[in-house]
């Protein structure tokens, strides 16, 4: 949708989103199976099945804003925001907007990959915490000992991107919690130099982390629906 609306070509599904929404479809396929076979008297297999149809939804969102936010990031030429036109101080608010866009978009899908983990393994994460994070729910499979194989690829992911992540999480919780996560460096700078102009925070470090948050992202919704689909016969949802 968006690179309709920036006059780019459709997106080509390839690579990591074409993997991450295979493997989502497949435990749509078989959840919508289980439908047909068990009649889901109790509406948890419907539960599920909607509940990765909206992981599909939020992948393709969160790309979306990931393109988009480069698409403008690459616009901006100047490095302070005096000395831009107004075509460009357009460009960078805009580039601005799909980047925090990006980042909320982000912790928002694994939240959802993480209730839906709770729920398909009865993790039981609310009695640790009852408003959890998709972090919390990994330490629940080391710590209930179950599912080690997806525990561990999950934690391997975790870690892997572990900068990014903390980078990402920090800026979005000050976007939420506290001010205008792009206004931070503003203020940081102030400290710095109470006078003359505000440099633009390092656009293309915040594009690579960015970039490498939405691949955690794909890593892991890969790793989780792989392992459901594999190890479906032998573990099929609990009520």
């Amino acid at each position: 949708m968006l690179r309709t609306l920036l006059g780019e070509p459709p997106r080509a599904n390839e690579g990591l989103i074409a993997d991450a929404t295979r493997a989502m479809a497949r435990t749509v396929y078989l959840l919508e199976q289980e439908i047909e076979r068990s009649q889901d008297p109790s509406h948890d297999c419907r539960k599920l099945e909607i509940w990765t149809r909206g992981l599909i939804s939020s992948l393709d969102e969160l790309e979306q804003c990931t393109f988009a936010a480069g698409f403008f990031r690459e616009k901006v030429k100047k490095d302070f925001v005096e000395d831009m036109n107004p075509q460009e101080k357009g460009d960078y608010a805009r580039y601005v907007f799909f980047y925090k866009d990006g980042f909320v978009r982000l912790f928002s899908l694994l939240d959802k990959l993480g209730i839906l983990l709770d729920e398909f393994y009865g993790l039981n994460t609310a009695k640790v915490k009852p408003h959890f994070s998709y972090f919390t729910v990994l330490r629940q499979f080391p710590y209930l000992k179950v599912h080690p194989d997806l525990g561990e690829r999950l934690d391997s992911l975790k870690e892997e991107y572990k900068e990014p992540i903390s980078i990402l999480r920090k800026r979005r919780n000050t976007e939420i919690h506290f001010m205008n996560s792009e206004m931070q460096d503003d203020l940081w700078q102030r400290h710095q130099a109470l006078y003359g102009k505000i440099e633009l925070e390092d656009l293309d470090q915040h594009m690579q982390e960015l970039r490498l948050g939405y691949e955690m992202a794909c890593n892991s919704l890969i790793a989780v629906f792989d392992y459901m689909g594999k190890h479906w016969t032998r573990t099929k949802p609990q009520p």
